[in-house]
């Protein structure tokens, strides 16, 4: 999409600035983190797909180095997308796409070609400059016709602005998951770790992204070290976070101060979350259209590099043809 579109390696090494989960009995007032404010995302479709942009809002340009968020409802998809949302660059951004439900096929410049299924996830770093597109369409391996993804930009520290672009695609089934102790819901790691799980999506700055998916009265909670933005999306129905009641669509940022987050699941059928952020951005930041740079220059030189052809082109039936 044209606005779209995670590992430390030791335990000790989580432990510096976010980790474990709590038993309910250890939490208490004084140690929960506080809401600094909620919104709802703003329309932005794009054709077929009912899209709302959480980020940036009016409140928050980022959260840790995730820079942008697209939240693709879920759609029943009544005929194949054929078209994709059009090739188009990014440099400065890793792009990542979740496919909940659905098949996401991407091209890019770099030769880079995969489809991935729901449940699967797509990364790419745009390093200094890069072309691709992406089809969204309904799970051709199942028989349901849903369509239901996010897609975020992670900012990327000046050094890897400057690298060639990689790409990482992951399926479903090796997205790092485990069970919640009490039984009532899990949670996957799409970016980042959390306990003993690693997600294989290259960290330039402490970041994590969680799906926690929660079973009616579920509850999960975790302690955050200070410094650290965090923000919780809910995209389908509403839930009380850290004793608050939210609803559903909300996106929520929290303090920077140290503390717990707890989320719990009051409603009737099963309930999803997005918990994401990281350590603040050390750079300044320039933003227009596709590209995330440190300096208006930069953005310039984006858009030179782009319209001389620096970018390379998508071989879209050689790129196939490969796989």
């Amino acid at each position: 999409m044209k606005k779209e579109d995670i590992s430390f390696p030791a335990r000790q090494s989580i432990r510096s600035y976010y980790i474990q989960e709590l038993n309910d009995h250890t939490i208490n007032n004084q140690m929960k983190k506080k809401s600094s404010f909620s919104s709802q995302g703003q329309r932005a479709d794009i054709g077929d797909l009912i899209i709302y942009r959480i980020l940036p809002n009016r409140y928050a340009d980022a959260v840790g180095p995730f820079v942008f968020l697209d939240h693709i409802v879920p759609t029943f998809q009544t005929k194949i997308n054929k078209e994709g949302t059009g090739a188009h660059p990014h440099r400065g951004i890793a792009t990542l796409s979740y496919i909940l439900n659905g098949e996401d096929e991407h091209f890019d410049s770099a030769g880079n070609y995969a489809m991935v299924h729901s449940g699967g996830v797509q990364w790419m770093n745009a390093g200094n400059g890069i072309i691709h597109d992406e089809t969204l369409k309904y799970d051709s391996r199942t028989d349901s016709k849903m369509l239901h993804a996010f897609q975020f930009w992670i900012n990327l520290p000046s050094k890897i602005k400057a690298e060639k672009p990689s790409y990482l695609a992951i399926e479903g089934r090796d997205v790092p998951y485990k069970e919640l102790l009490d039984g009532k819901g899990w949670i996957k790691v799409i970016v980042g770790s959390f306990e003993e799980l690693n997600s294989a999506i290259p960290n330039y700055s402490k970041q994590f992204l969680y799906h926690i998916h929660l079973e009616p009265g579920g509850s999960f909670a975790t302690l955050f070290a200070d410094n650290i933005e965090v923000a919780a999306y809910l995209p389908l129905l509403p839930a009380i976070i850290n004793a608050e009641s939210f609803n559903a669509g909300d996106f929520i940022e929290f303090d920077r101060k140290a503390g717990t987050i707890e989320l719990r699941n009051d409603n009737q059928q099963a309930c999803d979350f997005l918990l994401f952020g990281g350590e603040p951005y050390q750079e300044p930041i320039a933003a227009e259209g596709p590209f995330v740079m440190n300096s208006r220059l930069e953005i310039a030189n984006a858009y030179r590099d782009f319209y001389n052809g620096d970018y390379g082109k998508i071989d879209y039936q050689k790129q196939k043809v490969k796989v």
